[in-house]
């Protein structure tokens, strides 16, 4: 997931792709805890495209509130 797609998606868009991804990130944790996890390099882009989301939701309420 790229910033761009990011700052184009809307709020609830933005809260359901953040769901998925803590889902995700939840199971690829118990994956890596058992050594069952095939592509190590996954949670690190779940971790990131989570923060990509968290960051665009305050901006945004940033911005909102500097109005």
């Amino acid at each position: 997931m790229k910033a761009k797609d990011v700052e184009q998606m809307s709020e609830d868009q933005l809260q359901d792709k953040l769901f998925e991804l803590r889902k995700e990130q939840f199971n690829l944790r118990f994956q890596a805890a058992s050594g069952n996890i095939e592509n190590t390099a996954r949670v690190r882009q779940v971790r990131r495209g989570v923060a990509r989301i968290k960051t665009a939701q305050n901006q945004r309420a940033s911005q909102t509130a500097a109005k």
